[in-house]
């Protein structure tokens, strides 16, 4: 079976796709045009208690002197997006940093030789068995989804589990898809997430378990479908490695994540290998500890990793030399990924500078007026997936849409926990592909998938959960 990202056609278009870098900064040379010609407006603005920052008010657009962006402020917004070049505030400066400081990390354990030898040892055991880690970790992934948001922290899984996926007979898209996929699937069909269901609810005036059980089943529905297609892919490619959807990389990629083994036949670890991985296991069971429990975010987990990999140097006695080469080595490893970060915020700086988002928001609340209770949950849902590209935060397009267009559902006659499913199921959605998701960009570019090749393997998945979504917020409508 012949397949157009698989054999010499694969070459050619890989060789004509443009970069992530590319593809980035031809975005934001876009969202700087549409500046010159989107007018410029903005609502009025009133600190809400209930969601914790300041919300847009209904009904008080108006519009305000233009600032199109130029030349400068588009060459100025790769930087911008690190940190805010006026007030030094961090952009992406602070997830740029966690990521260099978790391939310092994983260069030390690599460096060691713990990471090759466990993952050989474990494949020996589970020979067999391998294809049931697939819902396993992605049902565990999909539960931090929908209980904290779970997303920035998936940058730290990759290098973890991919190898894993290698070893087993699979490919890097399957290890990529059970982190994004499951964590993403998760936040789709978010249940008590802070960051989405809840400030949505109380950016809409409704309490956050409202429409609690529409969201359950796209949890458990979509997880379920996410599952299916992940695990008949893996399966495919093992029995058919050609039909990977990046086989002409799986060399380099054995070499760059399994150090080019294949087998775990006669693979023994040492004891300083074991030790290694115990601390190695015990950092990452704090990551999901102090995210989930302690309020941990990106200093917090820099700081745990860069620790981590001090334990772990003088554990393995690498010495001074040893381990500062190999951090610096891991860190150099992830340097293009904390730069495709900066340039995916670079984005969102731009359209925020150009002052166009509260118009394109006007416009949404204009083209949902008077529609019937079936039209208006299905396009509100369409506008959420348009403007969800521009804000791919869940709590930025929570806090800038729901106040505007959810009270726009009582005229159409459906409950407001409803717009807030609506909002939700399709940030989840776009976030599973979306260039300016630094998670997706970022997760991709350590995961070692181009971008065009992970749009080839999904797009099929987004059409299926397109029409699941649509087919579950239309039948809630009547209910």
């Amino acid at each position: 079976m012949s397949d157009a990202t698989t054999g010499p056609g694969a070459d050619r278009l890989a060789s004509r796709f443009p970069t992530a870098y590319t593809i980035l900064f031809l975005l934001i040379v876009l969202v700087g045009a549409l500046t010159w010609i989107i007018p410029a407006g903005k609502f009025d603005r009133v600190e809400s208690e209930a969601v914790g920052r300041e919300i847009a008010v209904a009904g008080t657009y108006k519009a305000v002197e233009a600032n199109p962006q130029g030349l400068i402020d588009i060459l100025m917004a790769p930087v911008a997006g690190f940190y805010d070049p006026v007030s030094y505030s961090a952009n992406a400066i602070d997830v740029a940093l966690f990521v260099i400081i978790l391939g310092g990390f994983l260069g030390v354990v690599n460096a060691t030789g713990a990471i090759d030898t466990g993952i050989r040892r474990a494949m020996a055991r589970l020979k067999g068995r391998e294809i049931w880690m697939i819902p396993l970790l992605m049902s565990l992934f999909a539960l931090g989804g929908t209980t904290y948001g779970m997303a920035e922290e998936t940058l730290a899984f990759y290098g973890l589990l991919i190898p894993v996926m290698i070893a087993a007979g699979y490919d890097a898209v399957t290890g990529a898809a059970i982190i994004l996929l499951g964590a993403g699937i998760g936040t789709l069909g978010s249940t008590i997430n802070p960051f989405a269901t809840v400030i949505a609810s109380n950016a809409a005036g409704v309490a956050f378990t409202d429409g609690l059980a529409l969201r359950l089943v796209l949890l458990i529905g979509g997880l379920a479908i996410c599952i299916a297609y992940v695990m008949r892919y893996a399966m495919r490619v093992r029995r058919d490695p050609s039909l990977s959807r990046v086989a002409d990389l799986a060399a380099d990629h054995r070499t760059a994540f399994a150090g080019g083994a294949a087998t775990g036949e006669g693979a023994t670890l040492t004891g300083t290998q074991s030790l290694v991985l115990v601390v190695f296991a015990l950092t990452f069971a704090a990551l999901i500890w102090g995210v989930s429990s302690q309020g941990w975010w990106m200093a917090e987990m820099s700081t745990m990793f860069f620790a981590s990999a001090i334990v772990v140097g003088l554990i393995g006695r690498l010495g001074e030399k040893g381990l500062t080469g190999a951090f610096i080595t891991g860190a150099r490893d992830l340097l293009g990924v904390a730069l495709v970060i900066g340039l995916a915020r670079g984005i969102v700086v731009v359209m925020e500078q150009g002052l166009i988002a509260d118009t394109i928001l006007n416009a949404a609340a204009g083209a949902v007026s008077g529609l019937s209770e079936l039209a208006f949950i299905n396009l509100l849902y369409w506008i959420e997936v348009g403007m969800s590209f521009f804000v791919p935060s869940s709590s930025g397009l929570a806090v800038l849409s729901m106040p505007i267009l959810a009270p726009l559902s009582d005229f159409a006659g459906v409950d407001r926990s409803l717009a807030v499913t609506a909002y939700q199921s399709a940030n989840g959605l776009v976030n599973l592909i979306n260039p300016t998701f630094a998670v997706v960009i970022g997760g991709l570019a350590i995961a070692r998938v181009p971008y065009e090749r992970w749009l080839a393997f999904v797009w099929p998945l987004l059409l299926i959960l397109t029409l699941f979504i649509m087919a579950a917020l239309s039948v809630a409508t009547f209910l």
